[in-house]
């Protein structure tokens, strides 16, 4: 599969609008206790969804502003342009996955992960429990809804190989993200490649059928997720307002792991978008399983090592997202990430 790198050709006129952009520096406020707050922006990966619930529930409960912090939440576009909006200084901080973050720093892209979250990736095969999915070779001969060029594919010939099969052996339906689900719906498709804690649920509730996942985590490939970004230019001339906001977040997903029904209570009206609640409950329960590696078992949110930085770096460069493995160093800032 000869797909170049996630597209990040747009990274230089991402960057060219850093000027014009409403970014961080937005003065401050005052909390409901007369503390002075400074105001931040967070850009999400998507429009809300169940895995965000800890964001909402950490400024409902005043997580944030026990950390000087007056949040502002806004939906994304995709990780890509979430970690080209926080490079350029278009938000204060982004939430993206990996991968992304990985081939933006390849092209010169100034960002640096403050702590991936989601530790263990949710990609996987999903698919109506009716196609009897229940190891990767039943996967031979079935027509897998896939968008070409992300992250997700870019890693399925790898889990494949994992597990005995070729890219031969298992065709490929290539759709935008939105159309997969519906050829799974309409029966166009046997299944498709996406994240657990995300489309899986959304097909379950619009169908009524039940959902099951072939996880590549639970057949021999992991890797990093979703996490914590910010720019350089941030990193550098804040970094007591980072080391704030790594410890409000870790703070809030560990309140928020503790109280889920409350966490996806917290989301109520936070987007037109938002998926139905018996959705982003499912959602956030599935989100709450991908936090940790076997090295950070028992650790605090957003701790991360440099052995599985490594493990995910060797990755994406097998499959040519970047170029050349650098140092976990040059993508993640080990000293302002979440520590415990």
């Amino acid at each position: 599969m000869k797909l170049r790198v996630l597209a990040v050709s747009v990274l230089v006129p991402a960057m060219a609008l850093a000027a014009a952009a409403c970014g961080g520096d937005s003065g401050e406020t005052t909390g409901a206790s007369g503390k002075k707050l400074k105001k931040v922006t967070l850009t999400l990966n998507w429009y809300p969804y169940g895995e965000h619930a800890p964001f909402y529930y950490g400024k409902k409960k005043g997580i944030y502003e026990k950390h000087g912090i007056d949040l502002e939440i806004k939906a994304g576009q995709g990780s890509q342009k979430t970690v080209q909006a926080t490079g350029a200084g278009q938000t204060d901080f982004g939430w993206a996955d990996t991968p992304a973050l990985l081939a933006a720093v390849d092209k010169g892209m100034p960002i640096k992960s403050i702590g991936v979250f989601l530790q263990t990736t949710p990609a996987s095969v999903q698919a109506f429990s009716s196609k009897n999915l229940k190891a990767p070779a039943d996967l031979k001969g079935k027509k897998i809804a896939i968008t070409a060029g992300d992250a997700l594919s870019r890693t399925f010939p790898v889990f494949l190989k994992k597990n005995g099969l070729s890219e031969s052996d298992v065709p490929l339906q290539n759709t935008d993200p939105a159309g997969k689900i519906a050829a799974v719906i309409s029966g166009k498709a046997d299944g498709l490649v996406g994240f657990a804690n995300d489309q899986g649920p959304t097909v379950a509730n619009k169908s009524g059928k039940p959902v099951s996942y072939l996880r590549y985590s639970d057949f021999g490939v992991n890797f990093f997720s979703n996490g914590l970004l910010v720019g350089e230019r941030k990193l550098k001339s804040d970094k007591d307002l980072v080391k704030d906001m790594v410890a409000a977040t870790s703070e809030a997903w560990t309140a928020a792991e503790a109280d889920p029904q409350g966490a996806v209570a917290s989301m109520a009206g936070a987007s037109e978008q938002l998926p139905p609640t018996p959705v982003v409950a499912e959602q956030f329960k599935t989100t709450l399983t991908l936090l940790h590696t076997q090295a950070t078992q028992g650790k605090a949110p957003g701790v991360n090592t440099e052995d599985d930085w490594k493990q995910t770096i060797a990755l994406f460069q097998q499959t040519g997202v970047i170029g050349k493995a650098e140092a976990p160093s040059t993508y993640w800032s080990p000293q302002l990430a979440a520590q415990g």
